[in-house]
């Protein structure tokens, strides 16, 4: 297996991280950050003239679509895109308007999973309910500023639920290909909303697993994030059994990496940098497989402070340095980088075998999913 920049350390076992010097973005090869740009861009300015047709009221809703939708890492429309090259498609405007569909995709269950959540903040801005609410605050309307921004909100998840399989459907692939693709499109939507479901389940419950914590983060992120994108390419490009045998592999393990890696930025990341407040994951009480594995390893007094911290939207500062503290100490943290490191391992593994210049790219996605500071 060829591995440059952001392969593995052979010394270590460990994913490299990309050297800036050595070899640009993968999400920067063809350009292709900025065609998925341009094309959501050109889609909402769409989208944007058929609200107006009804309501200019409706311009909060759309600008707080498009804002959300100008930040993100494009990660899922770059494997769609590179699952079909792998699979032999040439590049074209229509598997870029495909790939562009699964960032309307994650706009809704961001804007979904904010409200589920409570969140403030997603990338670095006020969170849509947050956003509409203050908008229904700021011009003194009747009722309650909460209910109307979770409204909002809501709404506007939803029309990018809508957008996203218009988007899919308009794009100029083959009608034969569109209805081959469609059951990995259609599967992809309906596993997340279950996975989202199981994620509140888990919240609720008095304890967790770590099987239990895996099996949400596959069925929550890790399937819709890398797994399906990428199954959806190659099946759109008419990949065979042992390709898309080869990608199902990649996917699982490195869109639970990126799941696990997420989770330990919830905890550790750099606000500056993650656009969210320290800990916050820790107050919104998501019993991830940080939280899991810190439960098992550390003391019965650790786990009983564990338990009353998660959760509480009051907790504070220090607050946060104590719960991070058990999950350094206990070994939970070193824990979940090695399944980290161990996954995206598999991940490069798994598509060892693929076309050069799509496994090259698919390589440097590895790295740039799971050491990613945001």
């Amino acid at each position: 297996m060829r591995l440059g920049s952001g392969g593995v350390d052979p010394a270590s076992g460990t994913v490299k991280p990309l050297d800036p010097l050595d070899a640009r973005d993968p999400l920067d090869v063809e350009d292709l950050r900025d065609r998925i740009s341009k094309t959501l861009d050109d889609a909402l300015a769409g989208q944007a003239a058929v609200l107006d047709g009804i309501s200019a009221e409706l311009a909060p809703l759309m600008d707080t679509v498009g804002d959300l939708l100008r930040g993100g890492k494009r990660l899922r429309a770059a494997f769609c895109y590179w699952g079909w090259r792998g699979a032999g498609g040439a590049d074209s405007p229509g598997i870029v308007a495909v790939a562009s569909a699964l960032e309307l995709f994650q706009a809704a269950a961001l804007l979904h999973d904010d409200v589920m959540d409570g969140s403030d903040i997603r990338r670095g801005m006020p969170s849509a309910h947050r956003r509409l609410a203050a908008l229904h605050r700021g011009n003194g309307w009747l009722g309650s500023p909460e209910a109307f921004g979770v409204a909002g909100a809501i709404l506007a998840g939803d029309l990018c639920l809508s957008w996203c399989d218009e988007l899919y459907a308009g794009s100029d692939l083959s009608t034969e290909q569109l209805d081959a693709g469609r059951r990995v499109f259609d599967r992809m939507r309906t596993e997340l909303m279950s996975g989202q479901y199981l994620d509140m389940l888990e919240q609720v419950q008095a304890s967790t697993s770590v099987e239990r914590a895996r099996h949400v983060i596959l069925y929550k992120s890790a399937k819709y994030t890398v797994q399906q994108p990428l199954l959806l390419g190659g099946t759109l490009a008419g990949a065979g059994a042992e390709l898309l045998t080869a990608y199902d592999g990649y996917g699982r393990a490195l869109g639970e990496a990126f799941q696990l890696r997420d989770d330990v930025l919830g905890v550790f990341g750099d606000p500056a940098t993650t656009g969210k407040p320290a800990g916050d994951d820790l107050r919104e009480g998501k019993r991830t497989v940080l939280v899991a594995v810190t439960l098992e390893r550390c003391s019965s007094a650790e786990a009983a402070m564990v338990r009353r911290s998660l959760g509480d939207p009051r907790l504070d500062t220090a607050g946060v340095d104590q719960l991070r503290q058990v999950i350094t100490v206990c070994g939970a943290l070193d824990v979940v980088e090695r399944m980290i490191s161990d996954l995206a391992v598999g991940a490069l593994t798994a598509v060892s075998g693929v076309d050069e210049s799509a496994r090259t790219v698919l390589e440097k996605l590895v790295a740039a999913a799971t050491t990613r500071t945001r």
